[in-house]
């Protein structure tokens, strides 16, 4: 690394993000509230942001509000669903929608493309899954979260609810449904560009694009600011070096190596198994405008939670499309524009025993991998008929989606696969990684807050960010999950924003 005395100041700030999508640009709208004078930097990879798992078409879920998500209310052996993480996840959205509300009266976001209503269903249709979904309806329409949702086994209304799934059914097959209408489709490569827009016209953000990290190392020295990263880039402009007091490693799959390079101790318990996504997906505008609905099934035994079968209507570049699947794959890349040895070369002697006994520990898991792998075409499509019985090859199309990361966690019992997101933080706050997959983007700002109070503790606890923060979000130091109230008053906030786009 080069000495100090080369070091050019302009090239210091007060955050290096690392990866252009939606985890960077939350956490960079949110520092750019908070204070207005903090120069951000921001780099990628690649020539574009949100490219990757944000992009639209890579995301395995785009509205996470576990209205539908089945895999987030398990069964538990006493016959009961457990809630906790289904309330939490709605929780985490309704604050993305207070966010987004809230930047939009400040004219930080110009436009709302990147937000549909989509009404969200559950759908089965086996003895064993209705009874399931049952148990589910029962006991979510008491919390408030999910009050609204309705319960049909009813042909007229599931066929009003998803013309296109029941169409062509076999009239004595038992099916049901429920259904939220309070649902969105959200674009989240659109919202990261509509995030990092005004940011950059103000100056608050430098973003460099085609810029990777080479590495990054904690250096402290007499004549600069004690604690700063030096982090070095390769770009169109050749090798940099850039320095700031925190660092954020949001580079989705990317992170867990460049966490690696950091040498903080807490990444030393971290391990991951890339795998990768297929949809099939349908352009044709006419079938897409009479799915007007995101439904989801119930997963086989052994799927990672971004396997959930789903008709997903969604919108891309504008456009409404059709997405089934997404069917699992396997590539040894960290990122979908990543490199084969990503995961040869992330194996350390800190992890490769949590790596082994995750494998061993997960025969269900494996085996369902392998079985996705060995699928035919016509075997994605069974699928798929199955979901939409009138279905035409010829309309469908297949598309390699985003590759996600699952966490393999070191702990005193052994290796641990640990499902959804988590946030590695060095112990002094200097740096924070994001590793991980489902429910990812839509819960990027109550992820992002638990980022920010983690490593900026001193100035969350000062005047000036309660302040602005509780101006941002009113119901930051409430509880949605527990207090109606404060529920309530976050949706009558993001009503207006919700119809924006109706």
């Amino acid at each position: 690394m080069k000495n100090d005395s080369s070091f050019n100041p302009e090239a210091r700030y007060d955050a290096i993000l690392v990866g252009a999508g939606i985890m960077s640009a939350t956490l960079a709208a949110l520092l750019h509230e908070l204070d207005p004078e903090l120069r951000l930097l921001l780099v990628e990879r690649l020539e574009a942001p949100a490219l990757e798992s944000s992009a639209a078409v890579n995301n395995a879920g785009t509205g996470h509000a576990a209205n539908c998500e089945l895999n987030y209310t398990p069964m538990q052996p006493d016959g009961r669903v457990a809630t906790d993480k289904a309330v939490a996840i709605n929780a985490a959205f309704e604050r993305s929608l207070e966010f987004w509300g809230s930047l939009l009266e400040r004219g930080k976001l110009t436009s709302t493309d990147f937000l549909h209503r989509a009404t969200h269903i559950s759908a089965v249709w086996s003895p064993a899954n209705i009874a399931f979904l049952r148990q589910r309806f029962e006991q979510l329409k008491h919390i408030p979260a999910f009050a609204e949702m309705r319960w049909t086994e009813e042909r007229r209304d599931l066929s009003e609810w998803m013309p296109l799934v029941m169409e062509g059914r076999d009239p004595n097959q038992a099916v049901a449904a429920t259904r939220i209408e309070r649902g969105t489709d959200v674009d989240f490569g659109a919202l990261t560009r509509a995030y990092l827009l005004p940011l950059q016209s103000s100056g608050a953000l430098t973003v460099q694009y085609g810029t990777e990290v080479s590495n990054l190392k904690r250096q402290r020295f007499p004549n600069m600011t004690e604690g700063d990263w030096r982090v070095i880039t390769k770009g169109p402009s050749g090798r940099r070096e850039v320095r700031a007091p925190f660092v954020f490693l949001g580079a989705g799959g990317g992170a867990l190596p460049l966490l690696q390079r950091s040498r903080i101790p807490e990444g030393d318990d971290f391990a991951g198994f890339p795998v990768s996504g297929l949809w099939l997906v349908c352009n044709d505008a006419a079938l897409a405008e009479q799915q007007r609905a995101k439904v989801y099934g119930k997963a086989a035994v052994g799927a990672p939670p971004m396997s959930v079968p789903h008709l997903d209507t969604r919108w891309i570049d504008g456009r409404r499309s059709l997405l089934f699947g997404p069917f699992a794959g396997f590539s040894s890349k960290f990122l979908k524009q990543g490199s084969l040895l990503d995961l040869p070369t992330s194996v350390r002697p800190s992890n490769l025993l949590p790596m082994i006994q995750v494998g061993a520990t997960n025969i269900e898991l494996v085996r369902y991998l392998i079985n996705q792998l060995r699928q035919t075409p016509d075997q994605r499509f069974d699928a798929l008929r199955d979901f939409l019985p009138t279905a035409r090859q010829d309309d469908w199309s297949l598309s390699v989606a985003g590759q996600r990361v699952q966490i393999i966690k070191r702990s005193k019992e052994g290796g641990r696969l640990q499902l959804g997101t988590e946030v590695v933080a060095a112990s002094d706050g200097s740096l924070a990684a994001l590793l991980g997959a489902s429910p990812g983007a839509s819960t990027a700002v109550t992820i992002m807050l638990e980022v920010l109070q983690r490593c900026f503790t001193k100035r969350l606890a000062s005047v000036s960010w309660q302040e602005r923060l509780t101006a941002l979000l009113p119901s930051f130091y409430g509880d949605p999950q527990r207090d109606p109230d404060v529920l309530k008053e976050m949706r009558e906030r993001s009503d207006g924003l919700l119809g924006l786009s109706s």
